[in-house]
């Protein structure tokens, strides 16, 4: 199964939803909360090309964006295929 990183921070419904969503295809993946890691929106702004919203997810090595992209992706039959890489 691919690796699976969500940039995140506190508040943010979208990201207790990409959450949710994972957990429910059992997904395990890594939390980083930009309000609480330093240096970690930095980390965010370049692997994302300055996307600045949370949630910004990324499965391996593929960014794919924020909750409203991911549920897209797997609307399209997207998502399965990559976290299974």
């Amino acid at each position: 199964m691919a690796e699976v990183v969500i940039y995140s921070s506190g508040f943010c419904p979208y990201c207790s939803w990409a959450k949710k969503m994972l957990d429910a295809k059992n997904v395990s993946y890594s939390e980083i909360r930009i309000d609480q890691v330093e240096g970690a929106q930095q980390e965010m702004l370049a692997k994302s090309e300055g996307q600045m919203t949370v949630p910004q997810i990324f499965i391996g090595d593929f960014h794919v964006g924020g909750y409203t992209d991911m549920v897209k992706l797997d609307q399209d039959g997207g998502l399965d295929p990559l976290l299974a890489e």
